[in-house]
């Protein structure tokens, strides 16, 4: 799938004071991404406050992002949860007639085996309209996907395309890109991480720091893909205080502080995230300032 090669960005949600979704912000984002050389988006995923967004909501959402993209990059939706049969029963009744893929984290909470996970995707996989990339964070699930399992799955559904890896462990990525069948594709959910797997041959990030700097980081990322070392982490390194920063208190309280100092979003997050400390907004903000 060419469309997923590069850079993909987790969009955050925005809210207004009130906590109402921010729609006029959020478009005005998608097409700060869409100018700025984001390859695709990436809708209700943690970035996006999944967990507090209603199903009303998450439908004028899309249609937002689907309205002002009018086709120019590929949408992905995240869809996933520790009930198997609810995750189909989602996917099967929401309209996708915008989406290209679906993004669909390992079951959470309840601690699968890794013959669970295989099953769990297995079934997804037979059911879904649509493809799957699956989505690997154990440091928010509390259990990993061994490397073994996911290859598992590429071999033998043509529909799991790809793998969103999050779990910062750089032997698992490079088991997954040394095993991996021909054109599924290991997808960086790292940031801190993403050139140093892309250069290993990963096929590219979904990140939450590209949305705040689309040119800069999708710039770095195709450096990556072409070989450019030097060039490539020079923009790392400049970037590499400001990603350090945004996860240091919480997701995606750190990236709305940084869309906040450059005027695309509010700070607001639901409970029970709050919102960055006055400490990290400084420090964020003293940050853009200095961006060269």
């Amino acid at each position: 799938m060419q469309k997923f090669i590069g850079t993909g960005v987790a969009l955050i949600t925005p809210f207004k004071k009130d906590l109402s979704v921010d729609f006029l912000a959020l478009a005005k984002l998608v097409e700060f991404n869409i100018i700025n050389g984001i390859n695709y988006l990436v809708i209700n995923g943690t970035t996006g406050e999944s967990a507090t967004i209603s199903k009303k909501e998450r439908r004028k959402i899309i249609e937002v992002i689907a309205t002002t993209n009018q086709g120019r990059l590929p949408l992905v939706l995240g869809i996933g949860g520790n009930n198997t049969t609810a995750v189909i029963e989602e996917i099967l009744s929401e309209d996708l007639s915008h989406i290209d893929a679906i993004l669909s984290v390992t079951p959470y909470y309840n601690k699968p085996t890794q013959e669970g996970f295989y099953r769990h995707f297995e079934a997804i996989a037979k059911a879904s309209p649509k493809p799957i990339i699956l989505y690997n964070v154990p440091g928010r699930t509390s259990k990993n996907m061994e490397p073994s399992t996911t290859i598992r799955l590429a071999n033998n559904f043509s529909n799991i395309i790809a793998v969103k890896e999050a779990g910062n462990n750089v032997q698992q990525y490079l088991e997954l890109i040394k095993n991996k069948p021909k054109d599924f594709l290991i997808i960086s959910g790292d940031d801190d991480l993403a050139l140093n797997v892309v250069l290993a041959g990963a096929s590219g990030v979904i990140s939450v720091i590209g949305q705040a700097f689309p040119k800069e980081f999708s710039t770095l990322i195709n450096h990556g893909l072409k070989g450019k070392n030097k060039e490539a982490y020079n923009i790392h390194y400049k970037l590499m205080d400001v990603i350090n920063l945004i996860f240091s208190e919480n997701n995606p309280a750190g990236i709305k502080a940084v869309l906040k100092a450059l005027k695309l979003a509010n700070l607001e997050v639901r409970l029970p995230l709050v919102t960055a400390s006055e400490e990290l907004q400084k420090e964020i903000v003293n940050f853009v300032k200095n961006l060269e």
